[in-house]
């Protein structure tokens, strides 16, 4: 649901783990009802890009989870050299959520496999995009444990929160929640305070948002709502780092 009432006047981006069934193309038309009603596509889901959608599930067929990591593999494998040269950082981002989606594999979920890929292609420049809402989504993360083994290979931070209305794997439902901790299920305390107990000194971003103040705007990316987070991440941070100063 793109637009979820929260229940303080506000939407936000709501998941419901049995809404998703294997038919890729309801989910499609319902991305697609929603681009023509509001004149706006929805990133990844852009109508060039659904009209390709059997051709790119076609593509993937016969592409399981071993498959998938020998892809990355090898694609990584390429680049670093000119990362290297370049000092470019690369920084995946984690699938979201962390399952697979309509049949498809997913492998960037968890501490053993995003570990399995830091070893894979062991080099400073193969790094990660640290989504505490995208790893969130698997409740077996221990959020700030894994931040904690990546030290400096995470290039980028995605901060921000989740609610759980029903945390029971099978038949998960959560929506996107403000950025304070007793507003969602993270303590983002946590996730700032391993953030900066491992040196990470990279771009943070208030990640995602609920629409607030009769905001329009592209759901789980309203303005106000992500300048809040800012604020509150900068918060935290001006604690954490006058804290350990003691």
């Amino acid at each position: 649901n793109l637009f979820h009432p929260v229940g303080d006047g506000s939407t936000a981006l709501f998941y419901e783990k049995n809404m998703i069934q294997d038919d890729y193309n309801a989910m499609a038309k319902y991305i697609l009802d929603f681009t023509e009603k509001y004149n706006m596509s929805f990133p990844g889901w852009e109508p060039e890009r659904m009209a390709k959608l059997d051709e790119l599930f076609k593509a993937y067929e016969g592409v399981d989870h071993e498959k998938l990591w020998a892809n990355l593999k090898y694609f990584l494998e390429a680049i670093m050299p000119t990362c290297r040269e370049c000092d470019i950082k690369m920084a995946i981002h984690p699938d979201d959520p962390a399952w697979p989606v309509f049949g498809l594999p997913r492998i960037i979920t968890c501490k053993e496999n995003i570990l399995r890929m830091m070893k894979m292609i062991d080099d400073p420049h193969n790094g990660v995009t640290f989504c505490s809402g995208s790893y969130g989504t698997n409740l077996n993360n221990d959020l700030p444990d894994m931040i904690r083994s990546l030290k400096g290979r995470i290039h980028f931070a995605h901060v921000r929160n989740l609610k759980f209305l029903d945390p029971n794997p099978e038949t998960l439902n959560f929506e996107e929640a403000p950025h304070l901790s007793r507003c969602g299920s993270f303590d983002l305390y946590e996730i700032v305070k391993a953030l900066h107990d491992i040196g990470f000194e990279g771009p943070i971003r208030p990640d995602h948002g609920r629409m607030i103040w009769g905001e329009v705007g592209m759901p789980g990316y309203g303005l106000y709502d992500r300048a809040l987070g800012a604020c509150y991440i900068n918060g935290l941070i001006e604690a954490i780092e006058k804290n350990d100063r003691k």
